[in-house]
């Protein structure tokens, strides 16, 4: 199975991501006024240069700054959530790779002769593929790239390395997806009322648009996504049954079995449980890691750095020709 130790979240997802203030695992980076106007962080000697941080932001506006062929950047949303995003991203995924790469040092991982020589041709095509316009915006020469796509890798192959132990068989029970409806109200009078009615046998469905109070009545779920109570009788169902009353957290629920076992998304959720798997494996010596990482942020830079957003600057193949030649590291 192939790792990656980054997971973006799509832009239309939401704007919460917004960086009111960095942090690196569980520690808040410090402001400084040390640093200088081409460097934007630093975590214990390493530090993040304007050049390379621009790299990923240039990419990610152009990656996440278009939906469904629109793009985003020519709409007013009002405010500026999107570059906020945008930069957060970037901010976010940077201080990991550094962070990550200290920590590789530290475990003596380093890159191969035949990674380095994939990156350089990673490096090369990139460079190619950048027009007059980007390359003077960018600034950055063959080499710069060749240099961020090693950090890049280097915190791949740390990722790897923590996570090649994870035990990636899942059992088609545990991972096993359910169709189901449901009911639930937080009243005991009126959870009285439901069960009765399903009781005499009127119809789940309208018995549900008539009482229930969550957002959806019919949907699909995994273990671990209802309340326990709600879960070890859900998943024992049969096919068209339905649950008596359940009391859980501060409310009670009724479950209709529809399916209880859907194939397809059972397979999709062995791919989630070993990726949690990972990144619980990763977590454990990563967050230890970084809580004693001493790091600091030019933070009015940071703040005051605008992105370039006109037709010149288009470039968006940073990370599909790193995944094209390195994937595999």
């Amino acid at each position: 199975m192939k790792r990656k130790f980054t997971r973006v979240a799509a832009v239309l997802c939401g704007m919460s991501l917004l960086l009111t203030g960095c942090r690196i695992g569980n520690k808040n980076i410090v402001v400084s006024n040390i640093l200088n106007d081409r460097q934007v962080f630093k975590i214990e000697g390493t530090v993040c240069s304007l050049k390379e941080a621009r790299v990923y932001l240039t990419n990610y506006q152009n990656i996440y700054g278009t939906a469904y062929g629109v793009d985003l950047w020519k709409h007013d949303f009002g405010d500026d959530s999107l570059v906020k995003y945008i930069k957060a991203v970037t901010m976010e995924e940077l201080t990991q790779v550094v962070s990550m790469d200290l920590l590789a040092q530290s475990r003596e991982v380093a890159l191969s002769e035949d990674e380095l020589s994939a990156i350089s041709e990673a490096a090369a095509e990139y460079y190619a593929s950048l027009s007059k316009e980007e390359n003077t915006y960018l600034e950055v020469t063959e080499s710069d790239i060749s240099e961020y796509y090693q950090h890049y890798a280097l915190a791949q192959k740390l990722y790897n390395s923590l996570t090649n132990s994870v035990n990636e068989e899942v059992s088609d029970d545990e991972a096993r997806v359910i169709e189901i409806m449901q009911i639930f109200v937080a009243d005991s009078t009126k959870a009285s009322d439901v069960a009765a009615k399903l009781e005499r046998g009127d119809d789940f469905a309208s018995v549900a648009n008539n009482y229930n109070e969550l957002s959806s009545i019919q949907t699909t779920v995994a273990r671990d996504e209802l309340p326990k109570e709600v879960e070890e009788v859900a998943f024992n169902l049969d096919n068209g049954q339905t649950s008596s009353m359940i009391q859980a957290g501060k409310g009670f629920y009724f479950i209709k079995c529809l399916n209880k076992y859907n194939e397809e998304l059972t397979e999709a959720n062995k791919s989630n449980i070993v990726e949690k798997r990972e990144k619980e494996a990763f977590d454990d010596v990563y967050n230890q890691f970084v809580a004693g990482l001493n790091s600091s942020i030019n933070k009015d830079m940071w703040d005051e750095l605008t992105l370039d957003t006109t037709d010149g600057i288009q470039t968006d193949s940073f990370f599909e020709i790193f995944e094209k030649h390195c994937g595999e590291i």
